[in-house]
């Protein structure tokens, strides 16, 4: 019988809006521009597993923990996902320097394996990168699709994280508010009535 114990995002509201949190042999795609807080989720879930999975830095120089996955090619990026909490930072990355068709067979088809296995895979895509047909190629890879906006209204930033695909499950029918904190993502885990 396979797990079905989910893991913990590390965001109190976001564990509440999926149910207890991600569940094992998914593939979760985050989607935001670069100041949205893509990173700060992606190590949110990575630091509540303490560490034991494998965070692949491929943009940049990798923090301590993190895993120096510049220029790997695919084989390599999958020898080295070890442990249940994998993140890939990020998915632009590789459509930017492997192309649309690798990124998704990658996805799809090369980390088959490590989900198998029972690891939750995050995934980083930034927006404004891509073509309108790449980002539905990488929506259509993905188990769960979560996209993070914000909007300017006057002097004010409203940030909003949209659960817009949940395979095998009901799409929580809100998108939920947060805010960018010192110690990363919060979100409101009440509801307003209008």
């Amino acid at each position: 019988m396979a797990d079905r114990t989910r893991r913990s995002t590390g965001i109190a509201g976001l564990d509440l809006a999926l149910d207890g949190g991600f569940p094992p042999r998914t593939r979760v795609i985050v989607s935001g521009s670069p100041l949205s807080g893509l990173e700060l989720l992606a190590g949110q879930f990575w630091e509540t597993g303490d560490r034991d999975g494998t965070y692949l830095m491929l943009d940049t120089v990798p923090q301590e923990g993190m895993t120096d996955a510049r220029g790997m090619d695919p084989a390599a990026l999958v020898g080295a996902m070890q442990g249940d909490r994998i993140i890939v930072d990020s998915l632009s990355t590789l459509v930017r320097e492997r192309g649309i068709d690798a990124a998704t067979r990658f996805v799809l088809d090369d980390t088959h394996e490590v989900i198998e296995r029972g690891a939750t895979i995050i995934y980083l895509l930034y927006t404004g990168l891509h073509s309108p047909v790449e980002e539905i190629q990488m929506m259509r890879a993905a188990d769960i699709f979560i996209t993070l906006r914000q909007q300017i209204h006057g002097n004010e930033v409203e940030r909003t994280l949209a659960i817009e695909k949940y395979k095998d499950a009901n799409v929580p029918q809100r998108v939920i508010p947060y805010h960018i904190v010192a110690k990363g993502l919060e979100l409101s885990t009440t509801s307003r009535v209008v």
